[in-house]
């Protein structure tokens, strides 16, 4: 799907200005995640009467979940900066080597996307993770020699869609490890309406939960789905997003009541027209929808899943009875003929 689309992959330089204006600046205005938030402020509470950083923390789930607002709450609570940095932008040994000897003790160093770092730079990671150390090789050759400079104890939060691509020796050195899991709707409703009001722009509560069904379970999610929903309201001359007015304007975005969009009814119908409901392969799927694999494993396939929608098999992708319903299949679970 193209970066325009309602479900994407990473925010552009608009919404992340968006989303830091939203973004809550506590645990305590943080919404949702309750089990998280319950074990991540007893750790914040530990290490603040012992007057030490926070232990490394690895945060894993679908996009659009809250990761790098966790990581910037951690920061607050712990009253310290928070450094932003991303796997990918993260070359060169030398470019790892200078973010982390510029740290000051306490800090939290937030890499995003961790598990797109190469090895070699995970490697540098371990010291400095485990005996706050940077080993550094100095000159070539046969004269070369290693030299260990120490590091201020700071805090490395790490954030990942995809928890089993990180190393072992790497998921190991986090002392907490923590799953975000999708939003109820009550959840997403109290999110909208939020943001709603930093807006400025009135909400009625069923407008919020005609929003909160089509999220996906997904706050970024619904952040995007209320400003284009307020657009619509806005120019018909509105005064409040009703549950009336928010629905009209989903469909016109081709957003359904599931919180489907035109790929995801595209990979419904595709499994279930071309391959006969699956099992199919992920890249043999990804060419017959006409998106990159990556896109359909990170950003469609774990709503799909959660929703019971599809299944992962070791044949490939298959579409589950609820998957063929909604696909249209007059015949679910019929027998093969062959």
């Amino acid at each position: 799907m193209s970066d325009e689309g309602l479900v994407r992959r990473n925010a552009d330089r608009d919404e992340i200005l968006f989303e830091q204006s939203l973004r809550p600046r506590s645990l305590q205005e943080y919404v949702g995640q309750e089990r998280l938030k319950g074990n991540l402020r007893v750790f914040l509470d530990a290490a603040r009467q012992r007057s030490e950083p926070l232990d490394h923390v690895l945060l894993y789930g679908p996009p659009g979940l809250g990761k790098t607002t966790l990581a910037h709450v951690i920061g607050r609570e712990m009253d310290v900066p928070v450094r932003v940095t991303s796997g990918p932008s993260i070359e060169k040994a030398g470019d790892l080597a200078a973010i982390l000897s510029n740290l000051e003790r306490g800090e939290v160093l937030f890499v995003d996307e961790i598990h797109r770092l190469g090895r070699s730079l995970e490697e540098i990671l371990y010291p400095a993770m485990e005996d706050f150390a940077l080993d550094l090789v100095v000159g070539t050759g046969p004269g070369a020699r290693t030299v260990r400079l120490d590091l201020p104890r700071f805090c490395l939060v790490g954030a990942t869609t995809r928890v089993g691509l990180l190393s072992p020796a790497l998921r190991d050195r986090f002392g907490i490890v923590q799953h975000l899991d999708y939003y109820t709707t009550g959840e997403l409703a109290a999110i909208a309406v939020r943001s709603a009001g930093i807006l400025g722009y009135p909400l009625e509560r069923s407008g919020a939960e005609e929003i909160a069904r089509r999220a996906r379970g997904t706050p970024r999610v619904a952040n995007r789905l209320l400003r284009r929903v307020r657009d619509f309201v806005q120019v018909a001359g509105e005064e409040a997003i009703s549950a009336r007015a928010a629905a009209e304007a989903l469909e016109r975005l081709e957003v359904d009541r599931l919180g489907l969009d035109e790929v995801d009814r595209r990979i419904l119908t595709t499994l279930l027209r071309v391959f006969d409901g699956g099992p199919t392969g992920l890249s043999t799927l990804a060419a017959a929808v006409g998106e990159d694999p990556e896109t359909l494993e990170e950003i469609y396939e774990p709503y799909l899943l959660q929703i019971g929608f599809l299944d992962r098999t070791p044949r490939g992708r298959r579409l589950t009875r609820l998957g063929r319903e909604h696909a249209g299949d007059p015949l679910p679970d019929r027998p093969r003929l062959f």
